[in-house]
Order: C-alpha cells, then structure tokens, then sequence
C-alpha cells in the first residue's frame, strides 16, 4: 500500500525515532509498504519518520545509481534500529534531494565512509561499513530516523535563499505527483 508522505514542517521529522522491538505489530508489511511508497515517489530511501512514525526504521535501494556505481546494482536493505558507528574520511559535496521536500535540491557535503550496526527484516544483526554513494544514502536515511533533514546541514545563507521555498511545501504549495500530508493543512481542520 502506497502511504502519504509527511511533508516539511511536520513534528515528526524533527523527532528521534524509538528503537523497535521483534514483534513490532505488521512489521513486514509496514516494510512492504515502505518500499511500495518509495518506488512509487521514484525515491532511492525513505524512512519511518517520513510516513509519519517516530521509529528507527528506514529502507534503501540504490540501483537507480548502478550506472555511478556498478557495486549498487542490487543495494536494496532494510535497516531497524540503526546505529552510526563512524564516519570518515574528506568530506565530499553532492546534490541531494528528500521525498518530505520536494522540488529543492542542494548540495551536501557528507563523508564518504561509514559503519553502520543494524538488524534487518529478519531481525539478524550486521555491523558494516559502506562507502561513496552507498554510505551518503545511508547517512540521509539514518539522518531521518535521528530527527534532522538535509536542510540541516546547508549554510545560513542557503537556508535563508530556500525560506520561502520550504513555507511553501509544508503549506501544501508544490506539485507532486505521489501522497503527501502537509502540516500547515493538518492545522486548519
């Protein structure tokens, strides 16, 4: 099932999600639904918090980047209860783009090299580390389920040149063509 996604402006994406448990209710078909929505937005990561749960949930596929990337070409994962172990190496800029904030784009500089300890959807633990595009996805998503957007991490002046731009997407001002929910339209029912 396709869910709406929660927009810019929205509580939710500023909270840290909570680990969750092995039983959490519907867990495989929250997963499910999670990569249903993603592929239907045209997303490579979505996290819980973008559907609207504070949960430390968020999945992955990378393949749109196989041609960047050749080693991405099957890089679909599910990551519960994430915890970013390190990060390193020269920071490097690329251009980033968010399902909760539609039609900006902007250049983020992140490190090229991560370790990341997690479960998966059959609940069997990893520690690994990842690299390039692989781990700037990552940290995107993981960056979701810690309570921060990739606005976040722009200068002052990017910010202040985007203002009116991120107002717009949480009143419902932009076109896409997937569900959304926008926060200033919750606040008028």
């Amino acid at each position: 099932m396709k869910l709406p996604i929660i927009a810019y402006g929205d509580p939710v994406l500023k909270r840290k999600g909570v680990a969750i448990e092995k039983d959490y209710p519907d867990l495989q078909q929250l997963i499910a639904n999670m990569f249903e929505t993603m592929y239907a937005a045209h997303g490579v990561g979505l996290a819980a918090p973008q559907i609207g749960l504070s949960i430390r949930v968020f999945v992955i596929d990378a393949s749109p980047f196989v041609d960047d990337d050749p080693t991405l070409k099957d890089f679909r994962k599910v990551f519960i209860n994430a915890e970013l172990l390190d990060e390193h190496g020269e920071k490097w800029a690329f251009n980033e783009g968010c399902l909760s904030i539609p039609e900006i784009r902007e250049d983020v500089n992140r490190y090229p090299d991560i370790r990341i300890r997690y479960v998966d959807e059959n609940w069997v633990e990893h520690e690994e580390n990842f690299t390039g595009l692989a781990a700037r996805i990552i940290q995107h998503e993981y960056d979701h389920i810690e309570g921060k957007l990739f606005t976040e991490k722009l200068s002052p002046l990017r910010k202040a040149m985007i203002k009116s731009k991120l107002e717009a997407i949480s009143r419902g001002q932009v076109d896409v063509d997937y569900k959304m929910k926008f926060p200033a339209l919750k606040k008028k029912r």
